[in-house]
């Protein structure tokens, strides 16, 4: 297949309007330097994720640190201002690595992430100058290093399981860490000496099955961490919890600071002066405030000219931040907020920021509630096209993750589908995150039968709805997500008309021994244990149902995948092809896992568009 093919022209010009709206570029991952002048970031107008530094007030192009060639992932300014650090994926790899550079753009160099088996995940750096902690995996376990990125030097912190770092003492005699499968994360106190580790949390307490995103207090004497709360169902949410140390570094009994029975907390930063900033994700939207960390009452709402804060970075102060900002109409972009009293929370956005695509190509999507057979409660995002009328050829978009979450960002693939002519609904159907950790937990291992029939529910809600036309509806998703649309392209096979998988799972037994180790130990609780329900997999996986399928699908695949291998998409496509059925194969040069590159994000949604567009 050809790109020309994929492409076909249409007399309304449909994909010369995708490809703007697939070429919009975005800023995110926001790092303020300690003078809070200049914040570094990740930003994509070259075609590429580049790290680039601009000053606040600036209005020319920012300078570009990293490497011509370099994928960034990530970025972190130093305490002192004289590094920045940064994550690359080299040609599309998960198996990142971590590199330096002056904020002058000299003495760049890569100071871990050598081994092209090893994968570094981003830490922060310590309260030493030049020195900057991480995780490190060479297998299933990982663990805690800190590197001298003057020097090269490293240092062993902390070993034993899988440990995503998350916070370290000011002296680096102990560290927080993340540790636990997926669904059962929680943070650890390390001390650094004896490698003793400890839950700051109980398994048996409030908030003991589930806790992260740990940070010692500034006096050292406590521990705040986002722990989930029990509660029934949608109202286990996500909340700010201290712990205190007592004079031996152990942990006393954790105390509820801050929560919401209708928010979950998506981040948190505690100031000098005796306040709580708190990220609230509320039904998908981003709600932000400042409370008394005393007793978690509200000082001040902070409105936000986007629903959706993915990123930020808090001046050293405290005085200010820099969001990233997205919404259905507008890309990853920064801002600046004004935390101060007497500022009535003041937003500006950079200067330097991605322009805007036409807002007269976009459409704003609306939260629409409907309900699953068994009476759950569910939900997703309608983006319909402009002047449309009764039951309209329709798109439903799964999410991946399972854990993620559709909320209202910028979707260049959703608004394109919708300026051909065709409605979008991108559901959270159970298992999503954004609901408490019980409903992300209502498809693990043998329930993910029941999270299969949301789909056939979420159908028959947009026919009997006259949203859908009947015969007319077509699947799409992204890794989980493709995976999902191949469960029902091959469950349900008079469902859909047509499908689409971006880099989804065909076989779930080929997914485990193929991904990273780490992956895949991490991924037991959420799908089963590859030895132990290795028939339960089977009868989870499309690739041992391809002969029920009857409709054209595209699978598409980065080529240098390797957290859903690449084999996946690979291996469906030649038994689809063997089986006779209408299927074509798109392999994404240079691309991992998350398709980033502009000429093959405009390639992948002009190819989607084109498939759907032809087949419904």
């Amino acid at each position: 297949m050809t790109r020309s093919d994929l492409q076909r022209a249409r007399p309304d010009g449909t994909p010369g309007v995708a490809a703007e709206l697939a070429s919009a570029a975005g800023a995110w991952c926001p790092a303020l330097a300690p003078d809070g002048t200049r914040v570094a970031c990740v930003g994509d107008r070259s075609g590429r994720p580049r790290l680039e530094v601009v000053t606040l007030d600036q209005r020319t192009p920012p300078a570009v640190l990293s490497g011509p060639d370099q994928e960034v992932v990530s970025v972190a300014w130093s305490p002192d201002g004289a590094w920045l650090a940064y994550l690359v994926s080299p040609g599309g790899s998960i198996c990142a690595e971590l590199w330096a550079v002056r904020p002058d753009g000299t003495d760049r160099r890569r100071v871990l992430g050598e081994d092209p088996r090893t994968t570094v995940f981003a830490g922060g750096w310590t309260a030493r100058p030049g020195h900057y902690a991480c995780t490190v995996s060479r297998g299933a376990e990982a663990d805690v290093v800190v590197v001298d990125v003057v020097t090269g030097a490293v240092r062993t912190l902390a070993r034993g399981g899988f440990l995503a770092l998350t916070s370290v003492a000011p002296d680096e005699s102990r560290l927080l860490a993340r540790r636990g499968p997926r669904g059962w994360r929680h943070v650890v106190l390390v001390d650094v000496a004896t490698g003793r580790q400890q839950r700051v949390v109980p398994a048996g307490a409030p908030g003991g099955r589930q806790s992260e995103d740990g940070r010692f207090a500034p006096d050292g004497r406590a521990v705040y961490l986002r722990a989930a709360q029990p509660g029934p169902l949608d109202e286990d949410r996500t909340a700010l919890v201290v712990v205190p140390l007592d004079e031996d570094g152990v942990p006393g009994a954790a105390r509820v600071v801050v929560g919401r029975r209708d928010a979950d907390l998506d981040g948190y930063a505690v100031r000098a002066d005796g306040t709580v900033l708190c990220v609230w994700n509320a039904g998908g939207t981003t709600e932000l405030d400042v409370r008394r960390v005393a007793d978690g009452e509200l000082v001040r709402r902070i409105r936000l000219p986007e629903p959706v804060l993915p990123g930020w970075s808090l001046a050293a102060d405290g005085t200010g931040l820099v969001a990233e900002l997205t919404g259905p109409g507008t890309p990853r972009s920064l801002h600046h907020l004004d935390l101060r009293e007497d500022s009535a929370g003041a937003v500006s956005r950079l200067p330097s920021s991605p322009r805007r695509p036409d807002a007269d190509l976009l459409v704003t999507p609306v939260r629409h509630h409907y309900r699953a057979s068994d009476g759950l409660a569910l939900d997703g995002w309608l983006y319909r096209p402009r002047g449309a009328v009764g039951p309209q050829r329709t798109v439903v978009s799964f999410h991946g993750g399972p854990e993620g979450q559709e909320r209202p960002v910028w979707s260049p693939l959703a608004q394109a589908l919708v300026a051909a002519g065709v409605t979008v609904f991108a559901p959270n159907v159970r298992g999503s995150g954004g609901r408490g950790t019980a409903f992300a937990a209502l498809d693990d291992v043998g329930a993910r039968e029941a999270s299969f029939t949301d789909v056939v529910d979420t159908v028959t809600h947009l026919v009997e709805a006259g949203i859908a036309a009947p015969g007319r509806v077509g699947a799409h998703g992204w890794s989980y997500g493709g995976y999902l649309t191949l469960v029902a392209l091959t469950r349900w096979p008079d469902l859909f008309a047509a499908g689409v998988s971006l880099a989804g799972m065909s076989d779930l037994r080929t997914f485990f021994a193929d991904t990273e180790p780490w992956m895949a130990a991490a991924s037991v609780t959420e799908y089963g244990d590859p030895a132990a329900d290795r028939e339960m997999l089977a009868t989870l996986s499309p690739a041992t149902a391809l002969g029920r399928l009857r409709v054209p699908v595209l699978l598409a695949h980065g080529d240098r995948d390797t957290n859903v291998p690449v084999t996946e998409s690979v291996q469906a496509h030649r038994a689809l092809t063997a089986l006779g059925r209408q299927a074509e194969l798109l392999l994404l040069p240079g691309e991992g896992h998350t398709v980033v590159g502009r000429e093959n994000v405009v390639t992948v949604i002009g190819a989607t568009v084109g498939w759907f567009d032809r087949w419904l």
